[in-house]
């Protein structure tokens, strides 16, 4: 394994099926009852406008924790770690004393993200566990398996904020697509190596260790993972 490519382990591998539910949000930032749920996924789903509003804020907060280094609002620093800050982050209302807190301040923002309060905590530090209840807490393969519906193993196919996830059997790791890049976290933290990255999709295609690369053919890449709050 290249040694910038830590992964984060889970205590069992688990089958991957994902279906996506089709409830929305209103123009309004309303909260609709889902409707067609399914044991996969049966929160609510973002329109199109709010989940564009939404993978900007999920870029710009990544983009600022590579530029500047972790915040110390972010505590759980792994991969999975990465994708549950940024996402509750990127839920919250991005106020002036927030922004400063995430180092984001004099800097070019998004367009607002327009949910009500109901909206956002239905959404925010809810992931769905393996046990059917909601946490927190999830791992990669959580994330993944409970919260997100596959999308493709080919890499054109993403879009920003989605996930690709790289499966070795009892390890897996989990990194967010930018739209020029893939960021991740290696899950080691020192004094000298915050352990954030950022890699161009070129460079990481021709990875010395093949097991990293999105390739079609890789086994160990599972695919591109699409956060099942976000409009397909």
């Amino acid at each position: 394994m290249n040694s910038d490519l830590h992964v984060v382990s889970s205590p069992q591998r688990r089958g991957l099926l994902f279906v996506l539910g089709a409830s929305l949000f209103t123009s309004g930032a309303s909260l609709v009852a889902p409707v067609a749920a399914t044991p996969a996924w049966d929160g609510p789903v973002l329109d199109t406008v709010h989940s564009r509003q939404f993978r900007a804020w999920m870029v710009r907060l990544i983009s600022a924790q590579i530029r500047n280094g972790p915040t110390p609002r972010w505590s759980q620093r792994d991969c999975a770690g990465l994708v549950r800050f940024a996402v509750a982050e990127s839920l919250r209302e991005h106020d002036l004393a927030w922004k400063r807190a995430n180092g984001l301040l004099n800097l070019p923002m998004p367009p607002a993200l327009e949910l009500d309060a109901s909206a956002r905590n239905a959404l925010r530090h809810r992931w769905r566990l393996a046990d059917g209840t909601n946490g927190v807490y999830a791992s990669a393969i959580d994330i993944v398996q409970g919260n997100c519906a596959f999308v493709s193993k080919d890499w054109q196919s993403a879009q920003p904020a989605d996930l690709f996830f790289f499966d070795h059997g009892d390890d897996q790791h989990l990194m967010i697509w930018m739209g020029q890049q893939l960021a991740y976290h290696t899950g080691s933290v020192t004094a000298q190596d915050n352990g954030m990255r950022a890699v161009n999709i070129s460079n990481l295609m021709q990875w010395r260790d093949t097991r990293w690369q999105p390739h079609k053919d890789n086994s160990n890449f599972a695919g591109i993972y699409r956060l099942a709050f976000l409009a397909r």
